[in-house]
């Protein structure tokens, strides 16, 4: 009896052990060309395995993930893991450059991470120049065995990824506008799983379609895939219940407008109506814009489409009532900052939120456009005919190094990267006032250096400079914390007083407003070299972004490991 009951035992704990440890999972991305017809255009797109968007990578919370990635185009290319914290994995987060060289043709690279205390929606996207137009998918990550979510399980899960389409080719488009300092051209369409709808022109057979049965709960994994716009998204007649953003649980809140920013996921529960409804829904999206430039002021819609009680009477379905979404104008900026302040983390002991009561560091980041001067004996087509666009943080604008910063890091090679970023204005002015006669940037390859564990505060301020303009900023490696936003020029003796230190919300992606600021507090305790720049990829080309050194700490998982042995050279 005791010999069968210690089996018993060992095979629960090895049970236990099973559980605790997730499994191992493995993918195979090829990039790959693939002809692909929208708007009456047929181009030649990049993918991963053929696929527009690419394909789910499903996980567990604790699954270990191994993805081969083979480059069989002749572009440079890397793949980021987007909001993955990559506990000691730097070299497996992607951005080319800062992590690694990239992959160049006929290469192969393995991405090796565990993801560790995260369960929702992110995604993967190629991660230089302006390659994650069309090289994306979903990362949908399950809660361990036997846990369940903080919400009613749903009845079925989707995903709805929102995208951009361009007739012509993007890197044809950056490439032309980095040369002459001009704004980039816009897109085409937007699009709902690479489907623009039938409100463009050529378009009606490209139409997403959901279709759901009355009385049931979905749970929608919303995605903004798209390469420089923000988008609001709505489905006529339908409210739905926002329970996460960027992978991390919320409060539960109601709403019939979304807004969300490139690089960040909400996830929402739809509860259709009860009886069948005698009408067609369309969900739709369109930007939110509030700068200077041109914009693709367009519309894509999808639609849902409830199942007929009677499956085989089909006609029923043509003649019914359509009925549009009504969405922000354009420029809604009070409905955008009013939404992102509605998300709070749940805060409880199962899903605490973790901020960083008190701060061993503070920053100050100006975020925001610039120039450059014209090169001498060309002409530019930036601001007033006389020079280049630009983007900058603290108005350095970050040139990409020809090695990656992380092997320079590593390896203690000189010369890759300084470590003299400014943590505060080098020169202050009245940040969203009347602008500064002089908006050149300064050009370099700068990083922050920070202790293990440090408590971080960084708060990002919108400048007016060549007009005010919302930045929706992604720290690579880490969740932040929302602390406080405001409009206006951020007032470091009033404005802390109102910071949220309760249960603000956590995310990697979020957008400093038009015309205010964000304060964000995190620890740093991930070491590695951690990207952060504007997810509007025009202002990445620009130079909005910068980099964390964060150094290793004194215990054995607080150490950088090692790089991989195939890790690719520049």
């Amino acid at each position: 009896m005791a010999a069968s009951h210690m089996l018993f035992c060992f095979w629960v704990l090895l049970l236990f052990m099973n559980n605790a440890a997730g499994e191992t999972r493995h993918y195979k991305f090829n990039v790959e060309y693939h002809n692909v017809t929208r708007l009456c255009h047929t181009r030649t797109v990049l993918t991963v395995n053929r696929k527009f968007p690419g394909p789910r990578l499903v996980a567990r919370e604790g699954d270990r993930v191994i993805v081969k990635v083979v480059n069989h185009i002749a572009n440079n290319v890397t793949i980021h893991w987007h909001g993955v914290r990559q506990l000691t994995t730097g070299w497996s987060d992607g951005p080319s450059y800062i992590t690694q060289c990239p992959l160049q043709a006929n290469q192969s690279y393995i991405y090796n991470f565990t993801i560790t205390g995260q369960r929702g929606t992110l995604w993967w996207h190629a991660h230089i120049s302006w390659l994650r137009v069309s090289i994306y998918g979903p990362i949908i990550i399950l809660p361990k065995r036997n846990e369940s979510y903080p919400f009613a399980k749903p009845d079925k899960e989707v995903t709805i990824m929102l995208g951009e389409w361009f007739n012509s080719d993007p890197e044809a488009i950056i490439s032309q506008a980095l040369q002459t300092g001009a704004g980039p051209n816009v897109s085409d369409a937007y699009t709902i799983n690479g489907y623009p709808g039938p409100l463009y022109n050529c378009s009606s057979k490209d139409t997403y379609k959901l279709k759901v049965k009355p009385g049931k709960t979905y749970l929608l994994r919303l995605i903004n895939a798209a390469l420089n716009d923000e988008l609001f998204f709505s489905i006529a007649n339908h409210t739905v219940t926002v329970v996460e953003g960027d992978a991390v649980y919320t409060k539960p809140f109601v709403t019939d407008k979304l807004l969300i920013t490139p690089g960040q996921t909400t996830n929402v529960l739809l509860k259709t109506k009860p009886e069948f409804p005698n009408a067609t829904f369309l969900m739709a999206a369109r930007p939110y814009f509030t700068g200077q430039g041109t914009i693709d002021n367009s519309t894509t819609v999808g639609i849902l489409e409830y199942e007929h009680p009677s499956h085989h009477n089909h006609q029923s379905s043509k003649n019914l009532t359509i009925i549009q979404p009504v969405l922000p104008p354009i420029n809604a900026t009070g409905f955008a900052v009013n939404f992102t302040g509605k998300f709070r983390s749940l805060g409880n002991a199962k899903y605490p939120a973790n901020v960083p009561k008190t701060v061993d560091k503070k920053f100050f980041f100006t975020v925001g456009l610039g120039t450059n001067p014209c090169p001498k004996n060309t002409t530019c087509q930036g601001p007033n005919n006389s020079s280049k666009f630009a983007a900058s943080v603290n108005n350095v604008s970050f040139q990409l190094p020809t090695i990656a910063i992380l092997q320079a890091y590593y390896f203690g090679q000189n010369g890759v990267y300084t470590t003299d970023f400014p943590t505060q204005p080098l020169i202050p002015f009245n940040y969203t006032g009347t602008a500064p006669n002089n908006t050149n940037v300064m050009n370099g390859t700068r990083a922050v250096v920070l202790p293990f564990n440090t408590s971080v505060e960084l708060v990002m301020q919108d400048t007016s400079i060549l007009g005010a303009e919302s930045h929706p900023l992604h720290l690579h490696g880490y969740n932040f914390f929302i602390v406080g936003q405001g409009f206006g020029n951020y007032d470091p003796n009033k404005d802390p007083l109102k910071f949220n230190l309760v249960d603000p919300m956590e995310r990697n992606t979020a957008s400093v407003p038009a015309g205010g600021w964000l304060a964000i507090r995190f620890f740093a305790d991930n070491p590695g070299a951690w990207f952060m720049h504007c997810h509007l990829d025009v202002h990445t080309s620009w130079g909005l972004r910068m980099t964390w050194i964060v150094l290793d700490g004194p215990g054995p998982n607080q150490k950088l490991q090692p790089p991989p042995s195939d890790l690719p050279q520049c």
